[in-house]
C-alpha cells in the first residue's frame, strides 16, 4: 500500500504544481498589464499570485519522495483553503465583468480576456481540490502508519501476570 499512496501523492503534487504555474502565468500577465489601476482591484490578484507561488514552492519541495511529505497534511489543507479563497475572489471579480456565467468553463481555450480569466478560475479550483485530496491522503497515511506502529509494538506483561519463563 505505501507504493500506491506514494504514486498518488506524486501525481497530486505534479497536478498542484502545473495548476499553480498556469494560474501564476495568467494572473502575472494581467498584473503586469494593469499596473496603473487602483490598489484594491489588484489586491485579489496579488493574493492569488502569492498563493500560486507558495503552491509551486511547497509542491516542488514535497515532490521529493520522502515519507515525511505525508506528514505535511496540515499545510496541504491550509493551502487548499487558501486556494478556495483565491477561487472565491476570482468568482467575485468575474461576476462583475461581462464574461457570462461564472462556471461556464467551455470557452477557456478561447484566446480572449474572458477565456483566460475563466481558465485561471478553473485551474484555481482544480488546484484547491488537488491540495485537499493531497491533505486527505496525508491524513490517511499518517493514521495508518500510527495504527500499524501501535499494533506492532511488543506487549508488556502486567504487574500480576505470570512470566513465560
Amino acid at each position: 500500500m505505501p507504493v500506491i499512496s506514494r504514486l498518488v501523492s506524486i501525481v497530486l503534487r505534479v497536478v498542484e504544481i502545473v495548476c499553480a504555474a498556469i494560474v501564476a502565468g495568467i494572473v502575472g500577465y494581467y498584473l503586469h498589464s494593469i499596473d496603473h489601476v487602483d490598489a484594491w482591484p489588484k489586491a485579489r490578484w496579488i493574493y492569488t499570485e502569492v498563493i500560486a507561488a507558495f503552491s509551486i514552492v511547497f509542491g516542488v519541495i514535497w515532490l521529493i519522495p520522502f515519507s515525511s511529505g505525508f506528514f505535511s497534511w496540515p499545510l496541504d489543507v491550509l493551502i487548499s483553503l487558501a486556494w478556495f479563497a483565491a477561487f472565491g475572489l476570482q468568482v467575485d471579480a468575474i461576476q462583475k465583468g461581462s464574461c457570462g456565467y461564472v462556471f461556464s468553463w467551455g470557452n477557456i481555450t478561447d484566446n480572449n480576456v474572458c477565456g483566460r480569466w475563466k481558465a485561471a478560475e478553473a485551474f484555481s479550483f482544480i488546484a484547491a481540490i488537488a491540495w485537499l485530496v493531497s491533505g486527505l491522503v496525508g491524513i490517511w497515511f499518517t493514521f495508518r502508519v500510527r495504527h500499524s506502529a501501535v499494533d506492532s509494538r511488543p506487549r508488556r506483561r502486567g504487574f500480576f501476570r505470570r512470566s513465560a519463563v
